[in-house]
C-alpha cells in the first residue's frame, strides 16, 4: 500500500510542479515509471523501505524546491512559484542575539 501511495503521490506532484510543460511532464512520468519498474521485484523489507524513503524525499524536493519559469522574450524568464515554494523569509543576523 505504501508503494502504491508513493507512486500516486509522485505523479500528482509531477502534474503540479510541471503544469503546462508537456516535455517535462512526459520526462518525469517516464522516470517515475522506470524507477518503479526497475525495483518492482524487491523482496527485502529493508530495501523496500529504503526505496520508499528515497521516493518520499524526491517528492518533497520537487514540491518545495522546483520553480517553473516561462520565457516571456529572448532575454527574460518569468518565474511562477507555487504556494509550496514560498516560505516566510527570516532575516539573517550576523551578530549575536542581544540579551534583554
Amino acid at each position: 500500500m505504501k508503494v502504491l501511495r508513493l507512486f500516486k503521490s509522485l505523479h500528482r506532484t509531477r502534474q503540479q510542479v510541471f503544469k503546462n510543460d508537456d516535455r517535462a511532464l512526459e520526462a518525469a512520468r517516464q522516470k517515475i515509471n522506470e524507477e518503479f519498474k526497475k525495483n518492482k521485484n524487491l523482496t527485502s523489507t529493508d530495501k523496500v523501505a529504503e526505496q520508499i524513503k528515497i521516493g518520499t524525499d524526491v517528492e518533497i524536493f520537487l514540491r518545495t524546491s522546483v520553480i517553473q519559469g516561462v520565457h516571456t522574450d529572448p532575454n527574460r524568464i518569468a518565474l511562477m512559484p507555487r504556494a509550496d515554494v514560498l516560505l516566510d523569509n527570516v532575516p539573517y543576523c550576523d551578530g549575536p542575539a542581544q540579551k534583554p
